[in-house]
């Protein structure tokens, strides 16, 4: 599972001229998955992102987390996030999983994200042609992958 957080200001998604997520201050969390992805990537990957000391104290430094401040999320499904570029000018996309594995691992993901920071969460719609809108707040802007946890 890759995943490039972005501490925002304020995002928002929109699919066929239709807002249908927004935030304000929190995390837009664009979302990739890979058939070897489950439970486990899961579960570490939502308990990184709600504890994950981004935000800033009263002294400006980041040592808050989203829990911390009361944040939101919207998450993104986002296959381009496993690209192969290594060949030609063309990306591959092998290893991002197809929808019918996809979908039930980025729904469980929005569920336990939910559990974890204990409010809803937005998303954007799983296949669409989204509109991904954002103030990044820094820039801060950081990826993981759960097969590669260094």
């Amino acid at each position: 599972m890759r995943s490039v957080l972005q501490r925002v200001a304020w995002a928002s998604v929109t699919v066929e001229g239709k807002k249908v997520s927004e935030i304000k201050n929190g995390l837009l969390i664009l979302l990739g998955i890979e058939d070897a992805d489950g439970k486990e990537d899961i579960e570490w990957l939502s308990r990184k992102l709600v504890n994950l000391r981004i935000f800033n104290d009263d002294d400006g430094v980041m040592n808050k987390s989203l829990l911390d401040v009361d944040g939101e999320a919207i998450v993104v499904s986002q296959f381009t996030l496993h690209a192969a570029t290594k060949k030609g000018n063309r990306p591959s996309y092998i290893k991002a999983s197809k929808p019918e594995v996809a979908i039930p691992l980025y729904e469980a993901f929005v569920k336990q994200l939910e559990k974890d920071l204990g409010k809803k969460v937005g998303t954007g719609v799983f296949g669409a042609d989204m509109k991904v809108e954002l103030l990044n707040d820094g820039p801060v802007t950081i990826t993981f992958d759960t097969k590669n946890k260094d």
